[in-house]
C-alpha cells in the first residue's frame, strides 16, 4: 500500500483558500463544544452557525457552503433534525460531514450513523475505533476514546470511503485519509490536544469547512487536519497545560500561514 504524506505547500494552499473564500459552516454538533467550534472556524477565516430546529436547519443547510453532522449529544429531536438538514443538503448539492462520536458503543447514534452513510457524505472523521465499527469490523472503544490505531482502521476507511464515495480521515497519533483508492497521512499535534474537549469535534467543523473549497477534496481534509496538528504544536509551547492551551491554540490557528505549515 504506497501511503503519500502531505506536503506543507498543499496544507498552505488549502489555508489560502479558506481565507479567500470563508466557507459558512452549518454546525450540527455536540453542545460540549459548539462555542470552541464557532472560535475555531472563525480563526481560520471561516464561520459557523448553529441552528438545530427541524424545519430551520432544513432551510439553512441549503444556505451554508458546508454541513457538519456530529453525533456526540444526539437526541431523537436532533435526529429529525439531522435527517432534515442532511437531505436538504444532498438535494441542493451542498456538502456533509459526519462525525460519528462513540458510534459502536451506543446504539442511537450507531443506528443513525448507518443510515446517514446511505445518504453519501463528503467526508467521514473519526477515531480508529468509530471508523472500525462504522466500517462493521469490532473494535476497542471507550466511549468517545479509541483503543485502536489509526493504522489498524485503514483497511476499514478505505472500504468505507469505496463503498460511500467519501473521503475517510482515521485521526490519532498519526492521521490517516483514503479517498478509496489514495492515502494520505498527516503527522504532528501535541498531547495536550487529547487533554482538551473538543479539538476533534472542531477539526470535523474544519474538514467540512474545506470541504466547501475549490479542488482535490483528499488533500484539502488533510490539509484540515495538518491545519489543526500545526496549531496545536505552536500552542503547546507557549502554553503551560490545558487552560491556557485553548486561548493559545485559538491565536495559533488565527496567525497560522504557509511558512508555519511547510
Amino acid at each position: 500500500m504506497l501511503i503519500e504524506t502531505l506536503c506543507g505547500r498543499e496544507a498552505a494552499q488549502t489555508l489560502a483558500l479558506m481565507r479567500a473564500h470563508s466557507p459558512l459552516v452549518h454546525c450540527m454538533t455536540n453542545d460540549v463544544v459548539q462555542g470552541f467550534t464557532a472560535n475555531v472556524l472563525l480563526a481560520l477565516g471561516a464561520s459557523a452557525a448553529m441552528v438545530i430546529d427541524d424545519d430551520e436547519a432544513a432551510q439553512f443547510s441549503t444556505m451554508a457552503g458546508a454541513l457538519l453532522i456530529n453525533v456526540g449529544t444526539l437526541t431523537h429531536a436532533r435526529e429529525r433534525a439531522m435527517r432534515a438538514a442532511i437531505g436538504s443538503a444532498v438535494s441542493a448539492g451542498t456538502p456533509w460531514v459526519l462525525d460519528p462520536v462513540a458510534v459502536g458503543a451506543l446504539t442511537l447514534r450507531t443506528a443513525f450513523a448507518h443510515d446517514a452513510l446511505a445518504l453519501r457524505p463528503a467526508a467521514v472523521r473519526g477515531n480508529a475505533s468509530e471508523i472500525l465499527a462504522l466500517a462493521g469490523a469490532s473494535s476497542g472503544g471507550r466511549g468517545v476514546d479509541s483503543t485502536d490505531s489509526a493504522l489498524a482502521a485503514l483497511p476499514a476507511a478505505q472500504a468505507l470511503a469505496r463503498r460511500y464515495g467519501a473521503v475517510v480521515a482515521v485521526t490519532g497519533e498519526v492521521d490517516y485519509l483514503t479517498d478509496g483508492e489514495r492515502v494520505l497521512s498527516v503527522e504532528g499535534g501535541h498531547p495536550v490536544m487529547t487533554r482538551v474537549v473538543g479539538t476533534g469535534c472542531a477539526l470535523s467543523a474544519v474538514a467540512a469547512a474545506c470541504c466547501a473549497l475549490p479542488g482535490d477534496r483528499l488533500t484539502h481534509v488533510g490539509a484540515a487536519c495538518a491545519i489543526m496538528a500545526r496549531a496545536g504544536e505552536q500552542a503547546a509551547r507557549q502554553s503551560r497545560g490545558p487552560g491556557s492551551f485553548v486561548p493559545a491554540f485559538l491565536d495559533a490557528l488565527w496567525s497560522l500561514n504557509g511558512e508555519a505549515l511547510a
